[in-house]
């Protein structure tokens, strides 16, 4: 059914206001029902929504705002000690998980190759569910949230060198310059961010603060205009966003800003979670449904585990370790985006792409019921567990 981008939003949000309704009613986590309903309205459901590039174009720019939101939050010195103590749990457990995933994936029959681009694609936790589902005014400031926020934020960082080498060897093999240059980049961008914010935005924002339009336009304007230059440098549109984030994050006006672009940043996740569930070919699902299953129960297994184990050998707590290892025991959004690229260069066959995406699915859903049922979340079912 094509009806335009009106349509489009009418069905996407009144849709997410009846399954959300019965998601409430029935004690579930609302992001489940978002997804569901991309499943019921999308291109291989009702078709009702058949235009997916401005879907998920507008849920990327939720995801943007999630990451500016969330530098906002953070404090540059407890974010680099975070990132060094991080930095080894991250590297290690992205090794094993993409080792086990691409081992399994090869003795369900796929090639070589795929299987390799298997493995890559589920070496990484879901940024935006670790974020979505962590409690911004309870935890931001612990030490659970930096180190939640420093492992995402150095898998983002691995997830993006793994995009640059599937598109430079779709492109041009063995081009090392694509691949190093983007990680370079990244201290001058945040050089330049810090200087701009302190001798130009911060003076443009205190002399006109009384003028709350101005600072609301600003904010989004820094936001999306940083993350568009990140990504223009070969970075990924939402570390810009984190930057950006950061760059303000020790001004006054930081928490300000938080507070009025929440509304914001929820309107445009709702549309994330339904791109999510619309891009899932139901037609090519059964074929792949019980081999995807296998891997994610083995990712829902493994990940709080090896997260525990490597969080305790860096001399973590206990009760801290096993909360780390359940909020990053799901596959990662990149996993879809990597299917995309590694499809369009010719590294993946359809079956394998749909595999890819049916285990993040998976994984994300059954995630997010382990993590709303048992920690501290701003939608969580229980009065106990609910934190802003």
């Amino acid at each position: 059914m094509d009806g335009g981008i009106t349509l489009t939003f009418a069905a996407i949000f009144l849709g997410a206001a009846l399954f959300a309704s019965l998601a409430l009613f029935s004690r579930q986590p609302i992001i489940i029902a978002y997804i569901a309903l991309g499943m019921a309205l999308g291109p291989f459901g009702l078709e009702i929504v058949n235009d997916l590039d401005v879907v998920a174009d507008a849920g990327h720019i939720g995801i943007i705002f999630l990451l500016f939101l969330l530098g906002l939050d953070m404090q540059p010195r407890a974010l680099f000690s975070s990132l060094k103590n991080a930095s080894l749990v991250a590297l290690i457990s992205s090794a094993i998980f993409g080792t086990a995933s691409a081992l399994v994936s090869y003795l369900m029959g796929f090639t070589l190759l795929e299987s390799a681009v298997i493995g890559a694609a589920m070496m990484f936790s879901s940024t935006i569910i670790g974020i979505k589902l962590l409690p911004t005014t309870v935890l931001h400031h612990k030490h659970l949230g930096e180190m939640l926020i420093a492992l995402l934020l150095l898998q983002d960082l691995l997830a993006i060198v793994v995009l640059i080498v599937l598109q430079s060897a779709a492109q041009e093999p063995g081009d090392w310059q694509a691949i190093v240059q983007p990680l370079l980049l990244l201290p001058l961008l945040a050089g330049a961010c810090w200087a701009v914010v302190r001798w130009l935005l911060l003076p443009l924002i205190a002399r006109f603060d009384r003028y709350h339009e101005y600072i609301f336009l600003v904010s989004i304007g820094w936001c999306l205009g940083i993350a568009e230059g990140a990504a223009t440098l070969g970075l990924s549109a939402e570390i810009g966003a984190f930057v950006a984030g950061v760059s303000i994050a020790t001004s006054p006006i930081a928490q300000y800003i938080a507070l009025n672009l929440k509304p914001l940043r929820d309107f445009f996740l709702v549309i994330f979670f339904f791109s999510i569930g619309a891009q899932i070919d139901l037609g090519m699902l059964p074929s792949v449904l019980l081999p995807a299953a296998g891997l994610a129960t083995l990712l829902l297994a493994g990940k709080p585990i090896v997260y525990h184990a490597l969080l305790r050998g860096v001399s973590e707590r206990n009760d801290l370790s096993w909360n780390l290892g359940f909020r990053l025991g799901q596959a990662s959004e990149f996993a879809l985006l990597i299917a995309m690229v590694a499809v369009s260069g010719g590294f993946l066959g359809h079956a394998a792409s749909t595999f890819i995406q049916a285990t993040t699915i998976i994984t994300l859903l059954a995630s997010s019921y382990i993590v709303v049922l048992n920690f501290p979340t701003p939608i969580a079912i229980s009065d106990r567990l609910r934190r802003d």
